[in-house]
């Protein structure tokens, strides 16, 4: 297998929840591109059935769109069945989906709290868990969760002032290195990428108070873009990786580095 054979993933099938826009919809295009299948799914079919429709239409690939609380395990049993029905196989999961809530740890109302982590964490886990069965039956697989900076360590409450959201990411952090030692003898590799700032529908207000400020901050002078993940997302997605996993990859322009 030569080089730019490891990344080629046609035939491949993976599952994106919450692809329907921001930086789910730009994973699914990375995928597709190197020709995999792609299965779209979040509460708002709408999303996915259009970044599905035009994925299948400018790459040729296969495409599912299936509405899913990540949250209600009906729902996943039902995406996880109806992907193996038309795709058999399900090589890759792309855990996305995710909600924020701004409050500051004194005033964080337990319903948010329960939300967010129920989403971030809880959904994660349990899309990695029915997923993770069938891949296990296979012998093989790639599960790949999108934590966040934020999940690194503290933020300031003037720039980020989200507790539940920046716990909900560091335990996916953990999640994501427990499940690799586990299931790494079922040769199911198990990663994360922990993305900087890039310009999302969540990310809107506090790059609209911060975004200088965050610029400033990062060495290479810029919020993350629409092909900033692509590469990143494919190398763990592809046999590229097969030698990889616990691993968290960290895309933010090299503000962490700041000490």
């Amino acid at each position: 297998m030569n080089v730019l054979q490891m990344f080629d993933l046609t035939g491949k099938t993976a599952i994106i929840t919450g692809g329907g826009r921001g930086l789910g919809a730009q994973i699914a295009q990375s995928l597709a591109e190197a020709g995999a299948n792609i299965v779209l799914c979040s509460r708002k079919i709408e999303a996915c059935t259009e970044v599905a429709d035009h994925l299948k239409k400018e790459y040729g690939v296969e495409t599912l769109a299936l509405k899913c609380d990540i949250t209600n395990p009906e729902d996943i049993h039902s995406v996880v069945s109806e992907t193996l029905d038309k795709f058999e196989d399900i090589d890759i999961l792309v855990n996305n989906s995710g909600a924020s809530w701004g409050a500051s740890a004194l005033d964080m109302p337990l319903e948010a709290w329960n939300k967010v982590i129920n989403t971030n964490l809880t959904g994660t886990f349990l899309m990695s868990q029915a997923v993770g069965k069938v891949m296990m039956e296979q012998k093989r697989g790639k599960i790949i969760n999108i934590a966040s900076v934020a999940g690194l360590g503290g933020t300031h409450a003037d720039m980020m002032d989200t507790v539940g959201y920046n716990a909900s990411k560091g335990a996916v952090l953990t999640l994501t290195k427990d499940l690799a030692v586990k299931w790494g003898k079922h040769n199911i590799h198990v990663n994360a990428i922990a993305p900087g700032f890039f310009p999302t529908k969540m990310s809107q207000v506090l790059l609209e108070r911060g975004k200088d400020a965050i610029e400033y901050m990062t060495p290479l002078g810029r919020l993350g873009n629409d092909e900033d993940l692509k590469g990143v997302a494919l190398f763990l997605a592809s046999a590229a990786s097969n030698y990889i996993t616990g691993e968290v990859l960290v895309v933010d322009g090299g503000k962490h580095a700041m000490v």
